[in-house]
């Protein structure tokens, strides 16, 4: 069968352009970066701690800017304690190892306890000060950077309580984000909430959460910041058994670039890493303390195989 019809105009004037050009080379498009520099890029890359020594490790060194994390899991498994440290732990000054950024966090499930914060802040300066015990400077700006105030101060907090106001959030990020370029992770707790509760129609859902999706992976990469998105846990029916599986459905798994999967193991906590462009699947034990989250009291992470 060939094909009779004429080229769209469009495609008509883009080959006129490069017939007349004389140009044998055409020239790349705007944006195009080699795979050298897009590795040098992340390997230069610094992370964002959780707190826990084995849970970096089974992230590839923390949390990843330019990239989307889900995290999720049953409830009272410690989602919202490691979203509130990541937002603490983001903030930790450079000349200690840390971004120095700040942070936002879009609660939409009311979740969000400023004490619990204050405690947590604490922790992350005691934890500075036991690490770099002679390199805090008694100046005034040192002694500033290292109160739990200064950490409480630069979490930038929206309180979500509809699916249209989660979309609207969304939209309003890039703008937002564009005067506050010393953002370095946005935190969503949690991205399923308002859609699982007040969304009837299940095919716009998708489509919508779809939108969303791209919209905040081009705004990690665009800003250089970290994306985690919390995600609740539903139950699937799957061989003749339910089975208990983050929610969503299928469609969403495939809308951000990591998933980490919080579970109980007896009475310890487990983190499951289920998904990475380059990381091996591998699980690690992890702590809920009174400081935050922190490794757990015998920890040795093991690598988990996948049948």
């Amino acid at each position: 069968m060939s094909y009779t019809g004429s080229a769209p105009a469009s495609s008509s004037l883009y080959w006129k352009g490069m017939e007349s050009s004389g140009d044998p080379h055409p020239p790349i498009l705007a944006g195009a970066q080699n795979a050298w520099d897009m590795l040098s890029d992340e390997q230069s890359q610094k992370h964002i701690t959780t707190g826990s020594g084995d849970l970096n490790n089974i992230l590839g060194g923390g949390i990843h800017c330019k990239e989307v994390t889900e995290i999720g899991g049953v409830p009272g498994v410690g989602k919202t304690q490691l979203g509130i440290q990541l937002a603490i732990n983001v903030q930790i000054p450079v000349e200690y190892g840390g971004l120095g950024g700040k942070a936002v966090y879009i609660d939409t499930e009311g979740s969000f306890m400023v004490e619990r914060v204050y405690q947590i802040a604490e922790g992350c300066i005691s934890d500075i000060l036991e690490h770099f015990p002679h390199s805090h400077g008694k100046s005034s700006s040192g002694q500033k950077q290292l109160q739990p105030e200064h950490f409480l101060a630069d979490i930038y907090y929206f309180r979500i309580c509809s699916y249209t106001e989660q979309i609207a959030a969304i939209n309003y990020l890039e703008k937002f984000l564009g005067e506050h370029k010393d953002v370095r992770i946005v935190i969503i707790d949690s991205v399923t909430f308002h859609f699982r509760q007040d969304f009837d129609d299940l095919a716009l859902r998708t489509r919508v959460l779809s939108g969303l999706s791209l919209k905040l992976m081009k705004i990690a990469k665009a800003f250089n910041l970290a994306v985690v998105l919390l995600n609740q846990v539903t139950t699937k029916f799957t061989e003749g058994s339910f089975q208990l599986t983050l929610a969503l459905g299928d469609s969403w798994s495939h809308s951000c670039t990591n998933r980490l999967i919080l579970y109980w193991n007896g009475n310890d906590r487990y983190a499951y890493l289920d998904k990475s462009p380059s990381l091996p699947v591998a699980s690690a034990p992890y702590a809920v303390t009174g400081k935050g989250v922190r490794d757990a009291v015998s920890s040795n992470h093991k690598r988990v195989r996948v049948t």
